[in-house]
């Protein structure tokens, strides 16, 4: 590739609070470094399809404190194939797209770590998902508005279970990766979480009611990460065959989850990494996801943001074990 002059950004994947405040940083910094930018709707969908307009700062006023994402996105099945990439890839030439900056999770910084390899295309991700389960970097764009969100439905959802003295399993999204569940459960005051990292081979249901429920407590929360096999439902079916003196019931918190203002938190961390992109293209850096750990932007290769497990912080079930008595 030659000198980058016009910059392309797309989100793609599941929305997350924050996305927003990242494609107003981008757009706006890439501006003052003296790039062109083009926003691409619908994620790799849009690239294919040429859904591309030129942005102005104008374009991204007033919109650092809204949900979801301008940009729409979309969950791309044509991008996963090699004709699908080459449509894509046209799309960034007729459009003289140098440079192409991802906001998405996993699948979506998968998608452009392939992407690049296949086309020598400079790609720079931005960490937005709200799982938080991306590799490098301490938070992702949308985890800290959603786990306030969580917090404020378990806190309601504990009026009625203190009043009906029942337990409530309530399931949250994060599917491979309990920092949700986990943190959710302590912000709460939860009684349990039950999460992926802490299946070992133990069982986490039992553990859990002869720990607690059985002994001292008529009412209690459970915090479930969403499982195809053993979610909430799976753990309320078990305690009514199980321990059917109990009253259960389940709440599923689904997509209300995704939605809502970013939280200051999140605002600060998609400008800082949106920033980080154009930074990162104005060095050279190509292939890296932008994170910041410890406080500081750093640049991680796709291929490690991607391909290895973020760690749990194993002190955090400790933390709630002993507040849990």
């Amino acid at each position: 590739m030659g000198k980058i002059r016009c910059v392309g950004v797309l989100t793609s994947g599941g929305d997350a609070p924050g996305m927003n405040a990242a494609i107003r940083a981008v757009t706006r910094s890439a501006i003052c470094n003296g790039f062109k930018v083009k926003g691409i709707y619908r994620g790799y969908d849009g690239l294919i399809n040429g859904e591309v307009k030129r942005f102005t700062t104008e374009d991204v006023s007033n919109i650092i404190q809204t949900g979801g994402t301008i940009l729409r996105t979309a969950r791309s099945k044509e991008f996963e194939t090699a004709a699908g990439r080459k449509k894509a890839f046209e799309t960034l030439k007729r459009e003289a797209i140098d440079a192409l900056i991802v906001i998405g999770g996993n699948g979506s910084l998968t998608g452009a770590r392939i992407f690049a390899e296949e086309y020598d295309i400079p790609c720079i991700g931005l960490p937005g998902t709200i799982d938080n389960d991306l590799f490098g970097t301490d938070n992702t764009i949308g985890y800290d508005t959603t786990l306030n969100t969580i917090t404020q439905c378990v806190d309601k959802i504990r009026d009625t279970a203190t009043s009906h003295e029942r337990i409530f399993f309530v399931e949250v999204m994060g599917r491979d990766a309990g920092f949700l569940a986990q943190n959710s459960a302590i912000a709460a005051g939860a009684e349990a979480a039950i999460i992926p990292e802490d299946s070992t081979g133990s069982d986490q249901l039992i553990k859990f009611m002869e720990r607690g429920i059985r002994k001292s407590k008529k009412s209690c929360i459970v915090i479930v990460s969403e499982s195809p096999k053993c979610g909430a439902i799976y753990y309320a079916n078990r305690v009514n065959k199980e321990y059917p003196n109990f009253d259960v019931r389940v709440s599923i918190l689904g997509h209300l989850q995704r939605g809502g203002s970013p939280t200051a938190r999140d605002r600060i961390l998609a400008s800082r990494v949106g920033v980080g992109a154009i930074e990162a293209l104005v060095q050279g850096q190509r292939n890296v996801m932008v994170g910041i750990r410890n406080n500081e932007v750093v640049y991680v290769p796709i291929v490690d943001a991607v391909g290895k497990r973020k760690p749990i912080d194993k002190q955090l079930i400790k933390v709630l074990d002993e507040l849990s008595i």
